[in-house]
């Protein structure tokens, strides 16, 4: 019954309505592309946040691994030195004939004349 009583409207055609209707369209198509714009701008924002978040994540993880090799480096060339001043410490000995006669001695088991070498265990196991 409602779709035998429907009347039939008619638009008014005069110039105020047209305008009002491009009008309306116009701002229809400017919400639009407003939409389309802000959706590629916060895309490339996202896209431009994800990059520099994930840079500075590889060079703080670069960082630390370097920061890590700094410090055995240093603990390395602290042993390197000590080496280094025990090193020197034998090269001035070594430049010592006394010294040198008892290091032939006590490794090479040489002796002087009338001298008896005797090896005595350093373990007081072996007898």
């Amino acid at each position: 019954m409602g779709a035998m009583r429907r009347r039939n409207v008619a638009k008014i055609e005069s110039t105020y309505v047209k305008e009002k209707e491009y009008a309306e369209m116009e701002t229809s198509r400017k919400r639009k592309l407003l939409i389309r714009r802000l959706g590629l701008f916060f895309t490339f924002a996202a896209f431009t946040a994800y990059f520099m978040i994930s840079s500075i994540l590889s060079q703080t993880a670069a960082l630390e691994g370097k920061m890590a090799q700094k410090h055995q480096l240093e603990k390395d060339f602290s042993g390197l030195k000590k080496q280094q001043e025990y090193l020197k410490e034998d090269i001035v000995k070594l430049n010592d004939d006394d010294y040198i006669a008892k290091l032939a001695r006590k490794e090479y088991f040489l002796s002087e004349k009338n001298e008896i070498i005797f090896n005595l265990p350093k373990d007081g196991k072996e007898k």
